[in-house]
């Protein structure tokens, strides 16, 4: 595996805080993160007992995996040995210069494709999952772009912003970006990294997150909608749920929020969003919509 020190040597570069850049330099977490594809990845916690993990068959199809934000390419190179087929996507013009140059023979040899461009612009190629120690300032924005691909994902997050995504409900973490995330896969927090990991160390830990894709265990008829409606709701938190829909019909789209109230049932109106597990969200989503006559129907 190429040494990640040795990388940045080589691209000539440093790590710029004010860019959201933070090069991940730890040799034990980039080698681990792959194996997150696995349903019993070796943890860091075995490593720490000295625990020797037993290998593992991957389950997750590795035949063409995505890296979002290559950088210098530590975790690139580690994605090579897994994948039959890496595509990353990096937005710094030098640093995907860099990777052309660094991998010109894996370029060469059809197992890697470098995109240089936005990940929340540029066209994604079909992918089976995906591997990525994401900017952390459009983190959300990269990672809701992802769920709906329905593909294996293993990400690196800030650790508050994993914790959230985990979160059960009546927890001060639960919110808005657990009911979205739990809606698209089963969540798991499966390491925190510490600062010293990455080079400069950002402001905060980390975490990587592993998310499997599967269909939520309640229906719902219009996504979009759905998503709008518990994000509105969230913005009242503090609020009971009646007057959470009075006073977000602006951004639900609901034209008529007193008929959605009018048709709930009280329990429910009595409660706060916090309090909502996902299928209630669910079922008070579809009245909404069924009753309250979304502006965009």
């Amino acid at each position: 595996m190429r040494d990640p020190d040795g990388l940045i040597a080589r691209a000539g570069v440093r790590g710029d805080p004010d860019r959201d850049q933070h090069f991940l330099v730890d040799d034990r977490v980039l080698d681990r993160l792959p194996t997150y594809l696995e349903s019993e990845a070796p943890r860091a916690s075995d490593e720490a007992s000295g625990d020797s993990p037993r290998a593992r068959e991957i389950d997750a199809d590795t035949s063409h995996l995505l890296e979002i934000g290559g950088g210098t390419g530590a975790l690139t190179d580690r994605l090579l040995a897994v994948g039959d087929e890496v595509t990353v996507v990096e937005r710094d013009r030098e640093l995907a210069q860099f990777l052309r140059e660094e991998f010109a023979d894996e370029i060469d040899a059809g197992n890697l494709t470098v995109i240089e461009g936005d990940a929340l612009q540029v066209d994604l190629p079909e992918f089976t999952a995906s591997v990525s120690n994401l900017p952390y300032g459009v983190s959300s924005q990269i990672a809701f772009r992802l769920f709906p691909e329905k593909k294996p994902l293993v990400l690196m997050f800030q650790q508050e912003f994993a914790e959230r995504m985990v979160a059960e409900p009546d927890t001060s973490e639960y919110g808005r970006l657990s009911v979205s995330s739990q809606h698209y896969a089963d969540i798991e927090l499966v390491e925190s990294i510490p600062k010293e990991a990455f080079s400069p160390p950002p402001a905060v830990q980390s975490a990587v997150v592993r998310a499997i894709p599967r269909e939520p265990d309640y229906a719902v008829e219009d996504e979009e909608f759905f998503l709008r409606f518990v994000k509105a709701l969230f913005t009242q938190r503090r609020k009971t749920i009646r007057n959470a829909i009075r006073n977000t019909g602006h951004i639900s789209g609901l034209s008529e929020p007193e008929a959605v109230v009018d048709a709930a049932d009280e329990d429910v109106l009595r409660k706060r969003a916090g309090a909502m597990a996902p299928t209630e969200f669910a079922a008070l989503a579809q009245l909404a919509r069924d009753v309250g006559e979304p502006t965009d129907d």
